[in-house]
């Protein structure tokens, strides 16, 4: 990893971007069968908390 300030993310950025990528990996999976037993009320959770994480990581980097 480089060092250089262009690349660097800040910790709040990680954590959002990280359940976001979770969330559309569990919303793909459940769509196309694989996670069939995961219950729909898990999926908007997951997507209230990307919100949130989001809304977070804006207000932080001010």
């Amino acid at each position: 990893m480089t060092n250089s300030p262009r690349f660097q993310m800040r910790l709040s950025t990680r954590i959002f971007l990280t359940i976001l990528g979770i969330t559309l990996l569990v919303w793909i999976l459940r769509g196309v069968g694989l996670l069939t037993f995961i219950p729909g009320g898990v999926i908007w959770i997951l997507i209230l908390l990307s919100f949130v994480a989001g809304i977070l990581s804006t207000l932080l980097r001010r």
